[in-house]
């Protein structure tokens, strides 16, 4: 299992993108996400995506060219409509002037249209904590989870993220979970590695608790809590597909296959300047303090540093190497 530099994970994915018909903006927009979910251990979310991207790129379920259309229909509302593209260029392209308007309202919100999927939602709050701004955001997904009692998948695994800034240019609280028990990337891992996965993570088709993956597969994921995590996951349905004009998770596509129409996700963020609350600052240290001050707790993100070079599976590897066209040893 060889080591491989951050850079080289960035320059690698990179490669890959354009050669597979991205332009560059997009292409360094991804890369940079790729980098930062293998940097934080996000595996699922990092390099294990790299394939279905490039083969998507050449059927044309993404468009790799898309330039991203930003209005402002309203002074505290930016709506990007990412084109059929990837979720990461139409971010940074409604960024800037999302920033702006929180600054001069003290709160506005982002929406991203008609994307392909964002993958991990806390690369996108973080910049806005780095901004100085609290970060909310979250996504919908293909559908994969039954409701409790259920068995029809009827959401995704609609992740929210948040992040804190801490008056410093970084990051001082931040988490990234999906509303589902686990993500499906989990299990199609554990699937592939012939492993049970733990009971409460999904249901088989008839709807009953399962730890067979593949059962699982042929079933639906739960939610993280029973119904409190169903209704977190009903929400961000609601503000990320309902609230932005695009698709609902029941009318998706399988999100690794390389043919199909475009995913068609919608992102919703919203962006709170602290300055609005005159104590915020010192409340928040208090809070901090108090987690602190608790033997083995810690806010989640609180310290976090980016692990460099990563171990990255052989096989899987040897896939970017060739997605990316580097010459063979």
């Amino acid at each position: 299992m060889p080591d491989v530099s951050l850079n080289e994970i960035e320059a690698r994915t990179f490669a890959a993108l354009t050669r597979h018909g991205a332009a560059d903006v997009p292409a360094r927009a991804v890369a940079q996400a790729v980098r930062e979910a293998e940097a934080t251990g996000n595996r699922i979310c990092g390099l294990y995506y790299l394939d279905s991207y490039c083969r998507q790129l050449s059927s044309g379920r993404v468009r790799g060219d898309a330039e991203p259309r930003v209005r402002r229909p309203r002074p505290g509302h930016v709506l990007v409509d990412a084109a059929d593209g990837f979720a990461q260029p139409a971010f940074a392209a409604g960024l800037p002037p999302a920033i702006r308007a929180a600054e001069a309202n003290g709160i506005a919100i982002l929406t991203v249209a008609h994307s392909h999927t964002a993958t991990a939602m806390g690369f996108f709050t973080g910049q806005i904590a780095r901004a100085g701004l609290i970060g909310l955001g979250m996504t919908n997904a293909s559908p994969t989870v039954a409701g409790p009692g259920g068995r029809a998948r009827v959401i995704g695994t609609n992740p929210v993220a948040f992040s804190v800034p801490d008056g410093q240019g970084g990051v001082a609280l931040q988490f990234d979970f999906s509303t589902s028990a686990t993500a499906l990337g989990a299990i199609t891992m554990a699937a592939e590695a012939g492993e049970d996965i733990p009971e409460g993570w999904a249901v088989d088709a008839e709807g009953q608790p399962t730890t067979d993956p593949q059962a699982a597969l042929n079933g639906a994921l739960s939610s993280s809590g029973g119904y409190k995590g169903w209704g977190l996951g009903l929400m961000v349905e609601v503000l990320a597909a309902a609230m932005t004009g695009s698709v609902l998770s029941q009318d998706v596509h399988p999100l690794r296959d390389s043919a199909g129409p475009p995913h068609d996700f919608g992102q919703f963020y919203l962006l709170i300047d602290p300055g609005t609350a005159p104590d915020f600052a010192e409340r928040f240290t208090r809070l901090a303090a108090a987690v602190a001050a608790d033997p083995g707790a810690r806010l989640p993100g609180a310290g976090r540093v980016p692990t460099d070079p990563v171990a990255v599976d052989d096989v899987l590897w040897d896939g970017v190497l060739a997605l990316s066209g580097a010459p063979e040893a």
